[in-house]
């Protein structure tokens, strides 16, 4: 699966493509060391092959790379890093 980094001056989205199907987690900067996740969505034809933890996962290693933290407001997001409990060096 390939994740493609879309990034602007006030947010962007992580992208994933897997059989002609694309999958976002889309997030703001509220800071330069702060982003707001805020959305995750995948379609049908891609639940269950681990598409969105595969993105949730991109993210926080984004976050780990450029030293930055997270707020999860996706409720996707939120629930991933409750089962993660080693994200927490990212995740507020």
């Amino acid at each position: 699966m390939q994740i493609i980094d879309e990034n602007g001056p006030t947010g962007g989205r992580y992208l994933a493509r897997l059989e002609s199907a694309e999958a976002e987690m889309t997030f703001s900067r509220a800071s330069p060391h702060l982003v707001i996740i805020d959305h995750t969505g995948v379609p049908d034809s891609l639940r269950g092959k681990g598409v969105g933890q595969a993105l949730a996962s991109h993210a926080v290693e984004a976050a780990r790379i450029g030293g930055w933290k997270i707020i999860p407001l996706c409720p996707f997001f939120k629930a991933q890093a409750q089962r993660n409990p080693d994200w927490r060096d990212v995740v507020t």
